[in-house]
This record gives structure tokens, sequence and C-alpha cells, in this order.
């Protein structure tokens, strides 16, 4: 039935021009077509479509023929594949570009992963043909189909081992293999029309501005625009192997290809690493810069080149380790402000990569009037304090020190009183507490005078130190990190800085830091202690009360509500606060100890 009525609508058409054919000869030829080649007899039409008398019908409706032929190539049955294959062929040669385009593009969207691996592996070489018969059309129908390859390509799983790279469990490699092969000759004409460009003479290059390089810049700003939303996906959620992990890695190697396109359509890439710091000029008719420029696409760049050394090769050696620091903050701040983990991690690397490459000691202050030099320590903040994996806290931390490391004196001087107004977090303002001990235990060894931590430069710091937050109410075991490393800070001077030198100024600031910090801090140690005996003492006396049964109560530490303790942990929690208090209090103690000797000596 399907065949006769094929063949009706085919002898009807035959002789009659495009326009003369009716809708509904387009409905005929379209699902008798298709129901031929469903049934089986895919012979039959193969014979009607070579057919010389039925060509014009072939060239305008032969494209509704594709999805039931790509069903049965991307099945691979033999019995039908042959003639399926030989109809594919000849309809590629026959049908109107656009309309084969659309019709490929549709059979190209696939949900499941193993479908949508075959579709790209079976459609983008008849897609690059089909593209290339549009000749300098072709920008806007390439920009289309690099969007929808693309779309389908972030459906697929990302491999996060060496053994499923290796064995492409998921062919997200052989598809990142056939993009590359897919977009090859389309890189290759940009990259002529870009020489020949080169080469006119002035006169040449305002003829050809008027008369159609519009069309060549159209092809670089689609092949661009695909560069860039590969850089975001998947090359930014990709943990890319280096040579001695993997020698021959798929992955790596698509990074790499993209990063030659980008150089080939005339992009330099160090260019688009510092950005950030490069005016960029400004091209007629491209995208805005943000658009054309996205700044995580950026930032997955730099992560390319710092952190694997992927086009290392093409930066100038006149660039300096603090200039490409300075470019690169901008690209870390980016990623460490997110909060999915493999750009927090990124972030992290591509951090670490840069600040290795300087000598510790050699970061001037004035970087920290720039507000990224800010903004990359709040957001480390938030790393080591918020993240939920254990690993990117601890590298947070690493890497903070190490930023640490590279400052000058003032610049430390300078990040710890900017860290310790705006960290808000009791472990951090407990580190970087340790670390001015540090920098105060350097200055005062023989020979290595320092005038930023030592002498009157360093009491407005230490005035930042040794003291509570809220007073004689501040809550101890909120605040227990900063608390104990303010003590022991205080404790090493007294014990290191003899009165007669006084080289920190502690003994001419002791009755200030006495009347704002130690004074204060006995009468919360005291205030908190009594709380918290209380609190024990009627626990106990409940859990007297009620021997038999198991109560549930809640307990408050620190500001936050511990809810459904048993009455037994909440003893244990108010004993570990009791004992923090006599901790508090013996270092108390032992300081009131150390200044009455001194001073007598």
């Amino acid at each position: 039935m399907a065949l006769e009525q094929l063949s009706d609508v085919v002898q009807r058409c035959q002789g009659l021009s495009d326009d003369s054919y009716t809708s509904e000869d387009h409905d005929v030829f379209s699902i008798s077509g298709r129901t031929c080649i469903e049934e089986g007899n895919s012979a039959q039409v193969l014979s009607i479509v070579l057919d010389e008398k039925n060509q014009d019908i072939v060239r305008c409706m032969g494209w509704n023929l594709l999805p039931p032929l790509i069903q049965v190539l991307l099945k691979k049955e033999d019995e039908k594949l042959s003639p399926c294959l030989a109809i594919f062929n000849h309809l590629l040669k026959t049908c109107r570009p656009k309309e084969l385009l659309i019709g490929l593009l549709e059979q190209l969207e696939q949900d499941d992963a193993d479908a949508i691996a075959e579709s790209l592996h079976l459609l983008l070489n008849p897609l690059q043909k089909v593209l290339l018969c549009l000749g300098s059309r072709k920008a806007s129908s390439l920009g289309m189909t690099l969007s929808t390859v693309l779309d389908q390509v972030a459906k697929l799983p990302l491999p996060h081992t060496k053994e499923q790279e290796e064995d492409d469990v998921f062919l997200l490699c052989r598809c990142c293999t056939d993009v590359i092969d897919f977009v090859k000759p389309f890189v290759q004409e940009a990259r002529q029309n870009l020489l020949n460009s080169e080469a006119r003479n002035e006169r040449t290059k305002k003829m050809a501005c008027e008369q159609g390089s519009d069309k060549e810049d159209e092809l670089r700003t689609e092949l661009l625009k695909f560069c860039m939303k590969t850089l975001s996906h998947p090359l930014l959620e990709l943990q890319l192997r280096d040579p001695e992990t993997l020698a021959e890695s798929p992955l790596r190697n698509f990074a790499t290809e993209i990063l030659n396109t980008l150089s080939a359509i005339g992009e330099s890439v160090p260019s688009l690493v510092n950005q950030p710091l490069l005016k960029r000029k400004q091209v007629p008719g491209f995208l805005e810069e943000e658009v054309r420029y996205p700044k995580e696409a950026l930032a997955s760049l730099a992560h390319l080149v710092f952190v694997h050394h992927l086009a290392a090769d093409t930066f100038p050696s006149v660039f300096s380790s603090v200039f490409c620091l300075r470019c690169n903050m901008e690209h870390v701040s980016l990623l460490l402000s997110r909060t999915e983990e493999f750009r927090i991690q990124k972030g992290l690397e591509l951090y670490e990569k840069s600040l290795v490459r300087l000598e510790d000691g050699s970061l001037p202050a004035d970087l920290l009037e720039i507000k990224a030099f800010l903004t990359v320590p709040q957001n480390l903040v938030k790393v080591m304090t918020m993240c939920p994996d254990h690993d990117l806290r601890t590298r947070g931390l690493k890497v903070l020190q190490l930023s640490i490391d590279k400052f000058d004196n003032q610049a430390k001087y300078n990040f710890f009183q900017y860290m310790l107004k705006t960290s808000h977090h009791s472990g951090v303002e407990g580190y970087i507490i340790k670390n001015i001990k540090n920098q105060i235990e350097k200055a005062l060894q023989p020979g290595n005078s320092n005038t930023w931590f030592e002498g009157s430069q360093l009491l407005p710091l230490l005035r930042k130190v040794l003291s509570l937050p809220d007073g004689s109410e501040t809550d101890l075991l909120q605040y227990l990190d900063r608390v104990m490393e303010s003590l022991n800070l205080l404790r090493y001077l007294v014990i290191r800085d003899k009165v007669t030198e006084n080289q920190t100024g502690i003994w001419t600031e002791l009755y200030k830091i006495e009347d704002t910090f130690l004074k204060p801090l006995r009468v919360g140690v005291n205030m908190s202690r009594a709380h918290y005996e209380r609190e024990l003492h009627d626990t106990m006396a409940t859990k007297r009360g009620k021997a038999k049964e198991e109560s549930v109560v809640s307990v408050s530490v620190g500001n936050e509500k511990l809810p459904n303790m048993t009455s037994e942990s909440q003893i244990q929690a108010l004993h570990s606060a009791l004992h923090t208090f006599d901790m508090i209090e013996s270092v108390l103690v032992r300081i009131e100890e150390l200044t009455e000797v001194k001073e007598t000596l």
C-alpha cells in the first residue's frame, strides 16, 4: 500500500516544477516513503530515488526520508543497511543543503548516552559535507550546528578516573575526536581567510571590508563561540591527566586542538589569558566583549595553560611571574567564588601554580590595592570553612599559607590586618595570629630587623589581636581558636622580649592590654564557668530524677543549638566546656606570673 502511494505521487509529480508540488504531495511522499523504509522496502525506494526522471522530486522532498534512514543506519541491521546507506548517500548529493541541514540536526538530538555518541559518529561527516556546500553563506549554519553538537556532548557523563578515559566507557573521547575532525576544514578556511587578509595592502583591505570580509568575520566568530563554549564545557569540568599519568590522552589532545583552533582563527592565547589587564581592540560587528570572551571560558583557558602547560610555548618570556599572577587572580577569584567542587579545585590549582613561580617575600604591598587580591582570600576563607570536601579545605589552607609567604613584610602586615577585620571566623583568625607570631619571631632573630613586626609599627596590629570581639561577654567557645592563639602570642612576647630591650613595645603597652584584653577575658571566663557549672548541676539533677528513662534535651554551644542530645551527651559537652575555661585560665595565670617576674628583674 505505502509503496503504491509512493509510486503514484512520484509519477504524478514527474515533469512538474518545484512550485507546482502541493502540500498533499509533500505529505504523501514523506509518509509513504518513510513507511516503505520502516517496512523493509528500502530496495524499492532506492530504485525510485535513483531514477533519473525523479531527481527534481528527490531534490525537493527527499530530505523527508532522513529519519527512518538514520534509524536503520544507527541500528546497523544488515539486511536493510546497504540499500538505506545508498539512499542516504544519494540524498546528501542531491537534496538542497539547507533542508538537509535541518533534517540531519533533527536526527542528531538524542537523550541516551550511547545513542548520542552513535548519532554524532554517524552524522558529523554528512553535516560537514552539507555545510561545505553552502560556500560563503555557511557561518550561521555552522554556528547552529556546533551549538547543537555541543549541547549533545554536554549530556554525556564525564570520565573521573584514568581507566574510564582509557576505556572510553562513556564514549566522550570518541565524540570529542569526531568534533575536532568535523571542525577542521572550517578552521582551515578561517585561517586562510585571515592570512589572505593580512597579505593585502591597506587599499585592498578597505575594499575587502566594503565588499565581503563580513563573511570571513562571521566564520571566525562562530568558531570562537565554539571554542569558548567548549572551554566552559566539557573542558572546565574535566580533570585532564598529564602525560606521566596517561601517555595518550584523547581529552588532553582535544584541549590542545581547541587552543590550536584559537590561534588559527587569530586569537592570541596569551592575550586571552591576560585579558583582565590588556585592552583588546574593538572589532566592528563582533559580539560584545563579555559575550565574546566569557569569563569562565577564559578561566578554563588559564588553567589549561598554567596548570597543564598547554600552549605554554606561545607565552612571551617578557611576561613576568608577577604579571601572570595579576592576570590569573581574576580567573582564580571567579573559580573560587563558585560552589561546585570541580571549579573550586581548578581555582586552587591555578592559584597555587601562579604562586610557586614567585620568590618568597617578593610581592609588594601595593598589590593589595587591587580588588582581586582581596576577594581571593575571602573566597579562600569560604573554601576552608564551608566546602564539604576535606581535601579541598586542606588544600585551601595550604594555598593561603603559600600566598602569605610570597608577600613582602609590609604586604604581610597589611594582609594580616585585612584578614583579622574581614574573615569573621575564629579558626581563620587564629591561623592569622599564629602567622603574626611567626613573623615577630623571625624579626627578633639577630640580623633580621623588620620595622613592620617590631617596635611602634607592630603595636596597632597587636591591639587588633589582643582584644575580644564582644568584651567580657564574648562567647569564648565560639572564639576559642582566636583567644588561645592571642594568649599564646602574648605569652611568647612576655617570655621572648626583655623589659630592658622592649623590641616589640609590649612592655609599654602591657597596662593597656591588661585593661582591654586580660581583665575582660578573666571576667568572661568566670561568667562562662559559672553559667556552665549551673547548667551541669541542673542537668545532673534532672538525670538523677529520671534515672530509669533516658531523657532527651537540647544544649546550645556557641549560639548553635544541638537538638536531641541525651542527658549523658549534654553532661559530656558541659564538662568539655568547663575544661576549656580551665585551659584559658591556666594560660592567663602563667602570663601574669611571667609579667610579675620579668618586671621585678
